[in-house]
């Protein structure tokens, strides 16, 4: 029997965006509120970092959706298939995500972020800054069509597309 986990959310998600989509999260200007439990202080120093590293919950997917085989990344046939663990679908066991956002602010009890890739209302479970110490060491290697999925992700949505 696997470990069971309770986590409180740290904050919550304030995006424009109201529906998870593939693409074009790079312009996406998002604030993230801390909860009331927590002290403004908590977020004392994180301006000072370029980047933070952002924990989230996908709580918009229904337990029947989660995916744990293999399968095609965006149900594409071109791509080959591969398990939930070698892709970044929001449908994983854990409904996990992870995204590196550029900061922007801290004003308060709020981070003012740039290239979330979360919807409106997403609870964040923490906030870790970057620090080039934790960056990979030595060569970053990913299968070709990776770089296919991830072609328009962080690009600016065209006007009328």
């Amino acid at each position: 029997m696997p470990a069971e986990i309770h986590l409180q959310a740290i904050g919550v998600v304030h995006s424009p965006r109201q529906v998870a989509e593939d693409d074009h999260w790079g312009p996406v200007l998002s604030e993230i509120r801390l909860e009331s439990w927590l002290p403004e202080e908590s977020l004392y120093g994180l301006e000072d970092f370029s980047h933070a590293e952002i924990i989230f919950f996908f709580h918009q997917v229904p337990e029947e959706k989660i995916e744990t085989a293999a399968r095609h990344p965006r149900n594409n046939p071109a791509w080959p298939r591969v398990g939930i663990f070698a892709q970044r679908s929001k449908n994983r066991p854990t409904r996990l995500g992870l995204t590196t956002v550029r900061i922007l602010r801290r004003a308060g009890r709020s981070l003012f972020v740039q290239g979330l890739d979360a919807i409106d209302g997403t609870p964040v479970l923490d906030i870790k800054p970057v620090m080039q110490e934790f960056q990979p060491r030595g060569e970053v290697r990913q299968p070709g069509w990776v770089s296919d999925l991830m072609r328009d992700y962080w690009e600016k949505k065209e006007a009328g597309a």
